[in-house]
């Protein structure tokens, strides 16, 4: 899939052993069996071209990745505490990005309310965050150096 996906477009049997043939030794029955079961498995579409097939990507890497997590997460027994666990894994910038989704995904009405929520915080979990997110939460309350 990292191949498919690094092409953007769609590829052949012979173009992945090609590129994949640069690291190691591997045979084109190999590839072509490979992308066979990822078509049977609906990760890829193909398209027939002369004798040979074509393929591409059913979905994106990142929408792959996100399907995987939350396979893993509904799974659980316990999804908070799973969650708790994952986010606990995450680095500062990996967490800021979780916080940058969240308010895309939430839209400008849910962010407009999350001051009141925000209240709620911890002050340490206010505090980590940039003063340019935190303006953006709560438009108007910030002064100008000259108080205004």
């Amino acid at each position: 899939m990292t191949r498919v996906w690094k092409w953007n477009r769609p590829v052949t049997v012979r173009e992945v052993l090609e590129d994949l043939q640069q690291e190691r030794s591997i045979a084109y029955t190999t590839v072509m069996t490979v992308l066979d079961n990822l078509h049977q498995k609906g990760w890829v579409r193909r398209e027939a071209e002369g004798r040979a097939y074509r393929y591409e990507a059913v979905s994106t890497r990142a929408a792959y990745a996100a399907a995987l997590m939350n396979d893993a997460w509904s799974q659980s027994d316990n999804p908070a505490a799973a969650l708790v666990a994952f986010f606990g894994m995450m680095s500062q910038e990996q967490r800021q990005a979780l916080r940058d989704a969240v308010r895309i995904v939430q839209g400008p009405e849910e962010t407009r309310e999350a001051p009141a929520a925000r209240q709620q915080e911890a002050p340490e979990v206010r505090q980590r965050e940039a003063p340019e997110a935190r303006q953006e939460e709560s438009p108007g309350s910030a002064q100008d150096a000259d108080g205004r």
